[in-house]
């Protein structure tokens, strides 16, 4: 097993290499980088003085007094900000620095919100954390039971049914039911059972806890249910099928030949064999969600997490933030899947990834 962890995480290393790579590659032929947008702004406002730019305190570029921009801005001006963004040097020079930066995760600052990606970073993470782990937890609990019920009842009319209810959540696009919900019960046309915006009320942290943690549930009610509707389909037949796949062998036919409940037959040693794909497969679920699924859902119920961060910071080109967070979600994202293999041990120990090569 030792000698498996390190395999693994020495191939950590060049797939961070590769991914980080080719997105810089990829954003250099990028229109409308930050450079650019200085200038597109400067130009616009056209006006005389200081202008300030969100690379940090103290960063600043005077403007030429009465500069409208007609013919362009001057080149001294240009190379300045060219040198604010880190952009007077080759891409390949800037590459390797960044590298070298990313060793000891210093991902610098944002170009335009004056504050360090790492202090961005853990300001939005626990509003992800809380609808990822929320929504992964409640897709669990739903669609193990279920999979297992329409395991046991296969073709019945309950198993029938239950598909059918599956495939119409699973094709409704997860930001198109959050929109649904929010005209149904968010004050949109019918009912205001649920706040529009946000994880919190207003004043919510001069009150006590009990008060804080009943609004704070009152706020994830209807983003995690956004989540959870589109989520739990996939997991629900995979349960289904792992159970009936177990539940044909002959193991099961030999337990029941010697008199054994189906109760007993099902949770005791059918359970066990079904559930490792299932439970191993759990920290990547959690990792889906947590950065990718709950994108669109945090733009429309207007939550400050990282799916809404890494949107903004991908439109206006602040590589420092896009580059620092798909580090930070790719380290992470390749770390969750050696645990998921880990899991597998924990849930079947016969399993010995010592003897993979």
């Amino acid at each position: 097993m030792a000698a498996y962890l390190i395999r693994r995480l020495l191939l950590v290393i060049p797939t961070l290499f590769g991914i980080i790579a080719i997105n810089f590659v990829v954003v250099q032929f990028a229109p409308g980088g930050p450079v650019e947008q200085m200038m597109a702004e400067l130009k616009g406002k056209g006006g005389g003085g200081i202008e300030r730019i969100g690379g940090g305190a103290g960063s600043e570029v005077s403007t030429p007094g009465g500069y409208r921009g007609a013919r362009g801005l001057d080149p001294v001006l240009v190379g300045d900000i060219k040198k604010m963004f880190g952009f007077d040097k080759p891409a390949p020079e800037r590459f390797l620095l960044m590298l070298r930066d990313y060793l000891t995760f210093n991902f610098g600052s944002s170009f335009f919100r004056g504050e360090t990606v790492v202090r961005l970073v853990l300001e939005k993470m626990p509003v992800s954390i809380s609808l990822g782990l929320w929504s992964t937890l409640l897709i669990y609990l739903v669609s193990i039971p279920l999979g297992i019920a329409k395991a046991v009842r296969d073709g019945s009319r309950f198993d029938v049914a239950t598909s059918a209810a599956v495939l119409v959540g699973y094709a409704i696009p997860g930001f198109l039911f959050a929109i649904l919900l929010i005209v149904l019960f968010a004050g949109g046309s019918f009912l205001t059972w649920f706040p529009l915006r946000g994880l919190s009320s207003q004043g919510a942290e001069n009150w006590g806890w009990p008060a804080r943690i009943a609004d704070y549930i009152w706020h994830i009610v209807l983003p995690t249910v956004a989540l959870v509707v589109g989520g739990f389909a996939s997991l629900t037949i995979l349960t289904k099928n792992c159970f009936l796949e177990e539940i044909r062998k002959q193991y099961v036919v030999t337990a029941r030949a010697k008199g054994a409940t189906e109760a007993r037959i099902l949770y005791r040693h059918v359970f066990r064999n079904a559930m490792l794909l299932i439970i191993a497969g759990f920290p990547a679920a959690f990792i889906g969600i947590l950065f990718s699924s709950s994108l669109l859902v945090e733009i429309v119920f207007s939550l400050d997490g990282l799916g809404l961060l890494g949107f903004e910071s991908a439109i206006r080109r602040d590589y420092p933030v896009v580059f620092g967070t798909l580090y930070i979600f790719t380290l992470l994202g390749l770390v969750m899947q050696i645990v998921g293999d880990l899991m597998y041990t924990v849930v079947d120990p016969r399993i010995d990834f010592a003897s993979r090569k």
